[in-house]
């Protein structure tokens, strides 16, 4: 990764680069990212056999209405390619968590929807989840910190949306 002080610097244009103490934090959030999830995808892996994207796709359909959404809105959902949700939407499918359907007033539309095995695997892949959520992430901040940090994250979420 370049840094501002390694004399490695990119052009800009009229964009302003990170200094070091920015480059720093950024380095550590993306540091603390990558061995949340991956120790996250671990625990679920090894006790529920569910990838993290597949538990994603489970939330995201139990949360939309009626336990449905198009391809294209899943995918954007779970911050995967169009291409990449259809893979991991037909190993649901063969599993039977999950299920297509035509889009109601379009032909061409296809809708995931969460099946009943979909849901009672969500439930039960919950307490792995939510428990490594609280063991790996929450217990690391302070309450006063964590507030902090959510109101940071959705500022950041909300400027980028």
């Amino acid at each position: 990764m370049l840094s501002v002080t390694s004399g490695s610097v990119p052009e800009s244009g009229s964009a302003r680069l990170p200094n070091h103490v920015e480059l720093v934090v950024w380095q550590s959030f993306l540091r603390a990212h990558a061995r949340i999830t991956r120790t996250l995808e671990a625990e679920l892996i090894a006790e529920q056999r569910l990838s993290l994207a597949a538990y994603d796709v489970l939330v995201q359909l139990a949360e939309a209405p009626q336990h449905r959404l198009r391809m294209t809105e899943l995918a954007d959902a779970v911050l995967l390619s169009r291409s990449g949700v259809t893979r991991l939407v037909d190993r649901l499918e063969r599993a039977g968590l999950v299920g297509r359907e035509r889009a109601d007033g379009d032909g061409r539309g296809i809708v995931a929807v969460l099946t009943p095995a979909g849901v009672e695997r969500l439930r039960v892949a919950a307490g792995t989840h939510l428990a490594g959520v609280a063991r790996h992430f929450a217990e690391g901040f302070t309450a006063p910190e964590l507030d902090a940090f959510g109101v940071t994250c959705q500022r950041l979420a909300d400027e980028n949306a």
